[in-house]
């Protein structure tokens, strides 16, 4: 959830230049907080905090009014309630946000194939291949919003843009409720009077490191040489940033093609946890999820990438190439474990993901692990056998024990001390 309280908001008019802008990001608004107040139309316009009422919980979501105060997600409740006295704390419901993300990714599928969910309230949308059909990205924009208040009572904000990181900060400058459009000629002149915490992978701390040599603007961060800001944060972090200043994102494929480089998952907590047994189980899940894409697309995978996403929004990521290519849920699993082992003890962490990537056609399979007895090409045959069995009987027919226990453990999330 975004920290935004709606005072920099910006929205386009119809005539905006949108020919170029053919990606969509669609943020559902204070999506938790939104979704209980459904029922609770007593409660619109107040400072509500989604969470348990607890000096060891911590803040899930807050309304527009809340965040005002200063009051955001994974915030300390007791924090909180002194930033905001007067607020309203109810408990969440977490089987009603995933019903309701699921119809809104639903009604986004309806309008294009190429959708690219990023969790459980936003989602990217390719609209390339469906303006013959639904008209300009700002019609096909407003028709979204339209749906989605009018089929589940939420409330969407969009932007557009050339590419990805465009279109997800001009989501984020458009809320509440707004649609904002940055037309491919005006990208830079949007883009360099923000502060660099806008920018992809500048967390505080980076935030902090670049203000200290006086990059405190976009621009700041443009204008300096690539050289020397490649010595102030290194190689691939410098490029990474200076590209993303001049408004280029090496991402702009759209989904599918994506998918052919890599195969991922990932999973953002309602909220924040640091208990190995439940990182590991969700690692499990994420792993599962991907091992059946990767045997369904029947390819191999060389390498195995764990994304970790902290409270501040620091992201790291790890990867490891196998000495052979695999589709074994085992290996995935036990890959990215090690990988997040490696990094030792965690701080809270907001989201993980689990990524294939360097795919190959299938050859020999050989075994990873010391009991060859049992190869990865026996598991491969075995997951291949409960894939069969999933797509016959449903998702739930087959399920290992340590995701249905992060599954129960998940239905008490923000219900309890944590």
């Amino acid at each position: 959830m975004s920290k935004q309280d709606g005072s920099n908001r910006l929205v386009s008019s119809r005539d905006v230049d949108d020919s170029q802008a053919n990606v969509l990001h669609v943020d559902l608004d204070a999506f938790f907080a939104s979704a209980s107040l459904l029922d609770r139309p007593d409660l619109l316009g107040k400072p509500v905090v989604i969470g348990h009422d607890s000096s060891r919980s911590v803040v899930t979501a807050a309304t527009y009014e809340a965040r005002r105060y200063g009051v955001h997600s994974a915030m300390p409740m007791t924090r909180a309630k002194q930033l905001c006295p007067n607020a309203i704390i109810i408990d969440g419901d977490f089987a009603l946000y995933k019903r309701l993300s699921k119809q809104v990714m639903g009604i986004l599928g309806d309008v294009s194939p190429d959708v690219e969910q990023l969790g459980t309230d936003e989602a990217f949308v390719f609209v390339a291949g469906a303006r013959r059909l639904l008209g300009r990205p700002y019609d096909i924009a407003v028709g979204i919003r339209k749906r989605v208040r009018e089929e589940t009572g939420l409330v969407a904000s969009i932007g557009a843009a050339s590419n990805r990181f465009l279109a997800k900060l001009a989501s984020m400058r458009s809320k509440p409720d707004g649609l904002l459009v940055i037309p491919h000629d005006e990208a830079v002149s949007f883009l360099h009077p923000q502060p660099v915490g806008a920018l992809w992978g500048v967390g505080p701390a980076m935030e902090r490191k670049l203000s200290r040599y006086g990059l405190r603007t976009i621009q700041d961060i443009a204008e300096m040489p690539l050289d020397r800001l490649q010595q102030l944060v290194g190689q691939a972090s410098g490029l990474k940033l200076h590209q993303l200043a001049w408004g280029r994102d090496d991402r702009s494929d759209v989904v599918h093609r994506e998918r052919e480089k890599s195969i991922g998952h990932d999973h953002t907590f309602f909220q924040s946890v640091t208990g190995p047994e439940q990182l590991r189980s969700e690692l499990l899940r994420l792993a599962e999820g991907v091992g059946r894409r990767v045997r369904r697309a029947e390819l191999l995978a060389r390498t195995i990438t764990i994304k970790v996403r902290y409270d501040d929004f620091t992201t790291l990521t790890r990867s490891k190439t196998l000495p052979t290519g695999t589709d074994t849920t085992r290996t995935i699993a036990e890959t990215s474990w090690a990988l997040l082992e490696a990094m030792g003890p965690q701080p809270p962490v907001r989201l993980l993901g689990v990524t294939a990537s360097s795919l190959e056609e299938p050859g020999h399979q050989a075994s990873l692990f010391e009991d060859a007895d049992f190869s990865d090409a026996d598991w491969s045959t075995t997951e291949r056998t409960v894939d069969a069995l999933l797509e016959r009987f449903g998702k739930d027919a087959l399920r290992t024990a340590s995701t249905l226990r992060m599954d129960e453990k998940r239905e008490d999330f923000g219900r309890g001390d944590s």
